[in-house]
């Protein structure tokens, strides 16, 4: 490229910095002129500063509004070591009374020479006066633990009162059907379907309810106990370890004769059952004896009246033959 085409480009770039120049400073112009503009009406669309009533909260008014809408059920366990149980139960009534609380079981225990004195409450405390009653409560005696537990339940009571005011519309729908229909077979139909969704209905509305009773009332067991009782002391010495000994063995003996106490009578028992037993037995023996002796004797007799008319009616030989010595005396010489 010659001199000249380069002189040529450099006029070209000086002229378009000369118009970017120029537009540059009409812009700022035109801005300026236009500043007044600004305090004139706000469009009808709010495009405006806001008044203080309409901006949007702050943080802070967030966080309370958010906490105003939490649905929190509070529970807790409290001991407490006090002089006596029984007067301490009465007056922790007596603070949830006054906090229009209401108690749901109370069990009290006096004290024994083995088992110390105690008493347990289960209270119902309005929640939004909780807190003052549990400062009551440990002014009582001695705090030994505490321990509380909170559950946010605000998404199931929404979720609650959503599907019960869609019950409740449809029971209201239901009803206006009814009222119209006029065939037979609609109103079983409708009366069927209102039944239904009624018991629904109330079922939900009492699980709500309850849980609604949960949040309002907090509930606190109360256990109050006293002092623990002090172990005996064990003999120390010989004569210590004697009257041990003794008191050992007469608290052994009174056992026994209390446990042969309630063993007596059903020994006694025993005995004439047993008695029973063995005469039955005897009487059973003696029987079979006699009868066996009795057909012995029978059997014997009829044996000896049959040999004696044998013996009486021998041989005649034997009768009629002589005798050895006639024999002889009449042999001839």
């Amino acid at each position: 490229m010659d001199s000249r085409g380069i002189r040529i480009a450099g006029l070209v770039a000086l002229s378009a910095l000369l118009l970017t120049g120029c537009s540059m400073a009409s812009g700022g112009s035109d801005s300026g002129t236009s500043e007044p503009d600004i305090g004139m009406e706000a469009p009808a669309d709010g495009g405006g500063v806001a008044p203080r009533d309409e901006q949007p909260f702050t943080e802070d008014e967030q966080a309370g509004s958010i906490e105003q809408d939490q649905d929190v059920i509070t529970t807790g366990w409290m001991a407490i070591t006090v002089d006596d149980p029984i007067d301490s139960a009465a007056e922790v009534a007596a603070l949830v009374d006054a906090a229009d609380g209401r108690i749901d079981s109370r069990n009290e225990t006096p004290g024994t020479e083995t088992q110390q004195a105690r008493a347990t409450l289960v209270v119902r405390i309005p929640a939004d006066r909780f807190d003052d009653v549990l400062a009551d409560l440990r002014e009582l005696g001695e705090v030994d633990s505490v321990q509380l537990d909170s559950t946010d339940v605000s998404r199931q009571r929404r979720d609650l009162d959503s599907r019960i005011e869609s019950l409740q519309t449809s029971v209201d729908r239901l009803r206006s059907l009814l009222a119209e229909a006029d065939d037979v077979g609609d109103l079983i139909a409708i009366e069927s379907e209102l039944t239904t969704r009624q018991s629904e209905l109330d079922a939900l509305t009492a699980q709500r309810d309850a849980l609604v009773d949960q949040v309002d009332y907090s509930t606190l067991t109360v256990e109050l106990l006293s002092e623990g009782l002090a172990p005996e002391a064990g003999p120390n010495d010989f004569w210590s370890g004697i009257v041990a000994g003794w008191n050992a063995l007469v608290g052994f003996v009174s056992g026994l004769l209390v446990v042969i106490g309630v063993m007596l009578p059903w020994l006694a028992l025993l005995a004439v059952i047993a008695a029973i037993v063995v005469g039955i037995i005897v009487l059973a023996t003696r029987g079979g004896r006699g009868s066996r002796d009795g057909h012995g004797a029978t059997t014997a007799g009829s044996g000896s009246g049959t040999a004696t008319p044998a013996s009486a009616s021998g041989p005649p030989e034997a009768a009629d033959a002589p005798t050895g010595t006639g024999s002889e005396t009449d042999r001839p010489a």
